[in-house]
């Protein structure tokens, strides 16, 4: 087990926060794998806003959150990350 993710915030909008896994993966984990403690940190700053990351093949994907914690995963809206 690595470090918690390390990871950058690359998009803030008044619907939506995006993130963006940096690794390196060998010490730290990746959102993906670490996304109860991302939901956990981020929580407070998203003010209802959903939560995107991107992953480590640059897809873009939706981190689920209800009640403040998290419960899944959901494909992002595709064809919006190239430019992050």
């Amino acid at each position: 087990m690595g470090l918690p993710a390390k990871y950058e915030v690359v998009s803030v909008t008044s619907e939506s926060v995006v993130i963006k896994d940096l690794g390196p993966w060998t010490i730290h984990l990746t959102i993906t794998n670490d996304a109860e403690g991302i939901v956990e940190e981020m929580v407070p700053y998203l003010h209802g806003r959903r939560l995107y990351y991107i992953d480590t093949d640059g897809e873009m994907d939706e981190l689920l959150i209800k009640d403040g914690k998290f419960v899944g995963f959901a494909p992002g809206p595709r064809g919006k990350n190239e430019d992050h």
